[in-house]
């Protein structure tokens, strides 16, 4: 019986930072709205758009879905400044034999799988779940115990790869082994 292994996207398996801060950056920008790094890093990291976006255009959720849909217009456009984490890329490359390989991200599915090929990895997982798949996000465990059921894997034998607070307090919940990736 196979093992499984869980990964984050942004900040875990790739440095996704300025990518999604430039794509957002602009985003708002057109909206006459400035976004500053330090706001980006304490206010938004590792959260879901729809939690951090709302505050900044004032509640206006026309415009937060405005927002986000020219972000993932926009993302392609940063993809170079992306950063992969080649031990944790050669780590899911050769564990295949005994090991799942899931991603749960609160990454938009469609950014997901552009910087996946854009960095060649797209194949080498079995299951993705992206936000539009998670009912609920990070913090809440969710996503993980969904692959986790998909693959039929109990929690100790799943081990989650984390970076952010949001992620790694839902990897605690979800009972699992957790690898903590401080920084790529």
């Amino acid at each position: 019986m196979k093992k499984l292994a869980i990964f984050d996207l942004d900040g875990t398996l790739i440095d996704t930072l300025m990518v999604n801060f430039k794509a957002y950056e602009k985003a708002l920008k057109e909206e006459g709205i400035v976004l500053t790094y330090d706001y980006y890093m304490k206010e938004c990291f590792g959260k879901g758009y729809r939690d951090y976006i709302p505050p900044i255009v004032k509640g206006d959720l026309g415009a937060m879905e405005r927002v986000h849909k020219r972000k993932i217009e926009l993302y392609p456009e940063y993809l170079p400044e992306a950063r992969l984490n080649e031990p944790l890329a050669e780590f899911i490359r050769s564990a295949k034999e005994k090991y799942h390989m899931a991603m749960v991200t609160t990454a938009t599915k469609v950014n997901v799988i552009r910087i996946l090929t854009y960095f060649g990895l797209k194949e080498e997982f079995d299951l993705i779940l992206a936000a539009e798949d998670i009912p609920k996000l990070k913090p809440d465990p969710m996503g993980f115990f969904m692959a986790m059921e998909h693959f039929g894997v109990l929690a100790e034998d799943t081990v989650i790869f984390e970076d952010s607070e949001p992620g790694l307090e839902a990897a605690k919940a979800a009972g699992c082994g957790i690898m903590k990736v401080v920084k790529i």
